[in-house]
């Protein structure tokens, strides 16, 4: 133990030595208090505190660390060029970052006044609107590359990469108030763990062919090879003759989904529970491709349940039209009718298993009777509900066919808790301009590729969570700080982290929280202001 004295009065630490490269050096110190505090303390008279507040912690401290694992600051500070601002934009990026990352729907003032951030980071909040404002595009597009250099180099797996595009990206607000903006994201991301390398943003409105996207996205991706992605419903537009994984229209194929379930086996029960898969080769577009016949569980019991209500909600509808006959409210022509019963199911599957039928041709004597083919039913079960059609040129394992297409599911998912319409931007709200939105995509960029890195860092831990469930979890590691009665100096604050699930402990191991926000002595007790 070792006293300090500062003003006239002792203050006392534990101390604990060691020798460091053979030199004797404190390696860390736990402040005490004065002599009378201690002599409280060991005659049981502790105090109580005078106040005390929660918040949370571990979604800002495992973020934040993540940030400092890919040297983001310093990055973002050579890319950008010399400053004379005393917060510097990389600073000022990181913080917008890890608030997007944290607390997306919270305005940063608040989140800021009210969170455990500061203890990360220092940074003048008044000027961080006009310094993000200085992100022109030229400064942005070399952010974005050394900040990809730094996953490439943290991931130590090569270059390959999918280019993805994430159609309904955010809705932006325009200058004219009955207007808004749709933008869409086209992204580079790698092929482990879809963590975004580049993006462009582009107005939904005359989007660009998604071929088109897809040579951009190219482009932007030159170390290595870049595969593409697309859906179904891209998949007319796309050119084959690049490296590819997609989804094909289940009703382009029927003699596979005709195939009994016995043709399938399991892909990878630990990473995909209840997903089956058949890796076969049949022609697509005139070529002989391999393509893979996936049943997933999860999905056939949510489509099982999609058509229950689709269906449950058209009968109603038709037993209404029937009653609207009957009563002489409605006393539209068969054509007309005809047309109101094709307005009910069209674009619906039960389409595929009603059959209505009329009685009667004057208005007025019309009547509406309809069955549902069971049959139908049980067809459309066993061949459609849960499955998917992939085809792709690569030889990897379905699990990786697998991962590479459901890429845009987990960027899409993500990007929808990002964007959503909570989601808080500079006060007061401004009108977002082609700059504006560039920087507000670069934040909710980044923001993904910690997220999507810090995902793959779990998933390798043998954690299976998505975004949402990995930042709720951290979220859920708090920290309460107790204040207690100043005794001469500043106020005494002790902080303690909430009591952790054994997930929400494995993830505080993974992430080394222990070590952030301070040192064990600051974690807790801090001493007086003129002691320190």
């Amino acid at each position: 133990m070792i006293g300090k004295k500062v003003g006239g009065r002792t203050y006392y630490y534990l101390v604990t030595s060691a020798r460091v490269d053979g030199v004797p050096r404190v390696v860390s110190q736990r402040y005490l208090g004065t002599a009378e505090e201690i002599g409280r303390a060991m005659e049981g008279e502790i105090s109580a505190p005078g106040e005390a507040r929660h918040r949370t912690f571990g979604d800002v401290a495992a973020v934040w660390a993540t940030l400092n694992r890919l040297d983001f600051v310093r990055r973002v500070d050579d890319a950008v060029g010399a400053q004379r601002a005393a917060t510097t934009l990389g600073t000022h990026l990181a913080l917008a970052v890890l608030h997007r990352a944290t607390a997306p729907e919270t305005e940063l003032a608040t989140w800021w006044e009210d969170g455990v951030a500061r203890e990360f980071v220092q940074a003048d909040l008044a000027n961080h609107w006009r310094a993000l404002h200085r992100l022109t595009p030229e400064r942005i597009a070399r952010i974005e590359t050394t900040i990809a250099d730094a996953v490439l180099g943290w991931l130590g797996t090569g270059n390959a990469a999918l280019a993805v595009d994430v159609p309904q990206f955010a809705t932006f607000t325009t200058a004219d108030p009955c207007r808004c903006e749709l933008a869409g994201l086209g992204l580079v991301v790698t092929k482990d763990g879809a963590i975004p390398l580049a993006s462009h943003v582009y107005p939904r409105e005359g989007a660009p062919p998604f071929a088109a996207l897809a040579e951009d996205l190219r482009g932007r991706h030159t170390d290595g090879d870049v595969t593409l992605v697309f859906t179904a419903g891209q998949a007319a537009q796309v050119d084959l003759g690049r490296h590819f994984v997609g989804a094909l229209p289940l009703s382009d194929h029927p003699d596979l989904l005709a195939k009994p379930s016995s043709a399938r086996k399991p892909v990878d029960p630990e990473r995909f529970a209840g997903l089956t898969a058949l890796d076969t080769r049949t022609m697509v577009a005139g070529v002989r491709r391999r393509v893979i016949l996936t049943h997933s569980e999860t999905l056939h019991n949510a489509q099982a349940r999609a058509f229950g209500d689709e269906l449950g909600t058209a009968t109603r509808e038709l037993a209404g039209l029937d009653a609207a006959l009957a009563t002489g409210t409605y006393r539209g022509d068969r054509g007309q009718v005809n047309a109101e019963i094709a307005r009910i199911t069209r674009g619906r599957r039960v389409e595929r298993v009603l059959s209505p039928s009329l009685t009667g041709t004057r208005p007025g004597e019309i009547r509406l009777t309809w069955k549902v083919d069971d049959a139908a039913v049980s067809r459309l079960r066993e061949e459609f509900f849960g499955k998917q059609v992939l085809v792709t040129d690569h030889d990897w394992p379905v699990a990786e066919v697998v991962t590479a297409y459901r890429a845009r599911t987990h960027l899409d998912s993500t990007f929808r808790w990002l964007t959503g319409t909570a989601v808080a931007g500079p006060s007061p709200r401004w009108d977002w301009t082609p700059h504006r939105i560039a920087v507000h995509t670069l934040v909710t960029v980044l923001a993904s590729t910690v997220t999507h890195l810090m995902r793959r860092e779990a998933d390798r831990a043998g954690m299976n969570l998505s975004v949402r469930e990995l930042m709720d979890n951290l979220a859920g590691i708090g920290e309460t700080v107790l204040r207690y009665p100043s005794t001469g100096g500043r106020p005494r604050t002790r902080r303690l982290l909430t009591e952790r699930s054994p997930e929400q402990q494995a993830l505080f191991d993974l992430f080394g929280l222990t070590s952030l926000g301070g040192s064990a002595a600051r974690r807790s007790s801090a001493p007086p202001a003129s002691a320190r």
